[in-house]
């Protein structure tokens, strides 16, 4: 609901939820690698990972569930 929120304060409520999404990515995070939003399932599923016996060989890093996005490389 806050992402939505946050959306819409942004490209209009008059667009549809899938239009504004693509909109929001195409002005606001034109570097994000999926150029759509993450889901909360795509969330879920890393938490899973991380709990289960699968992640083993996983240690102390920080795992980012963000689709890619990064502000920026250099300053």
């Amino acid at each position: 609901g806050g992402v939505e929120n946050f959306v819409r304060e942004l490209v209009g409520d008059e667009l549809p939820w899938d239009r504004a999404q693509r909109e929001f990515m195409v002005t606001y995070r034109p570097q994000s690698l999926l150029q759509r939003l993450i889901e909360p399932e795509e969330i879920a599923n890393m938490v899973v990972y991380l709990a289960s016996p699968h992640a083993s060989a996983t240690t102390g890093g920080a795992l980012r569930v963000d689709g890619g996005y990064i502000d920026s490389i250099l300053p």
